[in-house]
């Protein structure tokens, strides 16, 4: 084992310079009635037509949330960032101190799901989690899509729907942090309006062939 330091970016938007974007998130009416529960929220209908929609938070979910994070995150870097993200009861019980914190908000946690119609059940695959400290200030938790549905704009719509409920969770800053190898994600948070605020230093132990 031996300790290796992972650099990552703290980014932040501004909530108001971001709301008239939310309205295009409930462009889209979705037949319900096939979700596990609640019903899904309407998303864009590039998304729909494929068979996309987001589940609000419910504690049923807590499992199908801790099992899309092991699957998004299981072989990532973050893995070696986060050792429980690698783990499936480590993002169980993650999950369970991110629900049961005071600040936890609700309206910013969401389920993505596939469910087209010829499928008799959902492929369960992005999660994202939100936590506020009371004070205006929301944390972005989590952002995992499984690998099979990478590249299709599910990170971008967990984000919006996300920072939507921090919006009406009486939230004006939201932030999160990203690793900077992560290119991708750190891009896509760039066009949806977060910009680099900080550079951080994570000190983790991995193992060394």
């Amino acid at each position: 084992m031996g300790v290796t330091y992972f650099k990552r970016f703290r980014m932040e938007i501004d909530l108001p310079a971001y709301g008239p974007k939310l309205p295009a998130l409930s462009a889209t009416a979705i037949a319900g009635g096939r979700s596990l529960a609640p019903p899904p929220l309407a998303v864009d209908p590039a998304l729909a037509s494929q068979g996309y929609s987001l589940l609000a938070w419910s504690p049923k979910l807590i499992e199908a949330h801790s099992d899309v994070k092991f699957r998004s995150f299981r072989f990532e870097l973050d893995a070696n960032v986060f050792p429980c993200l690698g783990d499936r009861e480590g993002c169980y019980r993650l999950m369970g101190d991110i629900v049961k914190r005071e600040g936890f908000v609700p309206q910013a946690t969401w389920l993505a799901q596939c469910w087209p119609d010829n499928a008799t059940r959902p492929d369960l695959c992005g999660t994202i989690q939100g936590i506020s400290d009371g004070q205006g200030l929301g944390a972005v938790q989590n952002i995992g899509v499984t690998p099979t549905h990478r590249g299709k704009g599910i990170g971008s719509l967990l984000v919006r729907a996300a920072l939507q409920g921090f919006a009406e969770a009486g939230c004006r800053r939201v932030f999160l942090e990203v690793t900077a190898q992560n290119t991708g994600a750190v891009r896509l948070y760039e066009r949806l309006g977060f910009r680099i605020t900080k550079t951080v230093y994570k000190a983790s132990e991995v193992a060394y062939a």
